[in-house]
């Protein structure tokens, strides 16, 4: 049989090892996509949105920048919508051909992320109208930073991810400094350091996967 030299079979045993690797690294990258698109647009996110809401409402009331009230939130959730979506869309694509045990874990996954949102507007819908203005603000913005930090915990510890644990953890820490640190004070916090880790963290990773 006439075989072409793209189907002939490897000349030597170094050649198929070759060939091996080069098999193992393409499957590799579909099934691990680029680690930025995970943390680029949610670093972005907060970096812009908490920190137009720092610029907006500063603390003691302080207004840096007159911008209307309205716009800070407004950008803040349209990035985080964008964010989510690419996010949504790159782990789809990556891990829609996995299935079995791995599959059942990230859908699990998924959902606590749902159902911990869910469970966490009920609660700030009931509370928040009883605190005055700056601190519902900081009510909204501290659970919501919160819980992201302590599912990157979860995330971290499932699939013995060193990096997400640490990122869970750093911005735990930096929840509990800036809500200690009172409103507006804790928008800059977010926006400079989780913002910023979150950048960090996709830039690292890539690097290291390269």
């Amino acid at each position: 049989m006439d075989l072409s030299n793209a189907d002939a079979p490897p000349a030597d045993a170094a050649s198929a090892l070759r060939l091996i690797e080069e098999q193992q690294a393409r499957a590799a990258r579909q099934l691990n996509p680029d680690p930025r698109l995970f943390h680029w647009p949610w670093g972005v996110a907060w970096l812009v949105g908490f920190g137009l809401l720092f610029l907006r409402f500063g603390p003691d009331g302080r207004v840096f920048v007159d911008l209307p009230r309205w716009l800070p939130l407004t950008v803040l959730f349209v990035l985080l919508a964008l964010a989510g979506t690419i996010s949504s869309v790159a782990g789809a694509r990556a891990y829609g051909q996995v299935s079995g045990e791995s599959s059942r874990r990230g859908g699990w996954y998924g959902s606590a992320w749902f159902l911990g949102y869910a469970s966490l507007m009920a609660v700030n819908l009931k509370v928040a109208g009883l605190l005055p203005e700056d601190l519902q603000g900081l009510l909204w913005s501290a659970t919501a930073v919160g819980l992201t930090g302590v599912l990157h915990l979860a995330g971290g510890a499932i699939w013995l991810d060193r990096d997400m644990f640490l990122l869970g953890a750093w911005i735990l820490v930096l929840n509990i400094a800036g809500t200690l640190a009172g409103a507006g004070w804790h928008s800059l916090v977010i926006a400079i350091g989780g913002g910023g880790g979150l950048l960090v963290t996709g830039t690292v990773a890539r690097l290291r996967r390269s």
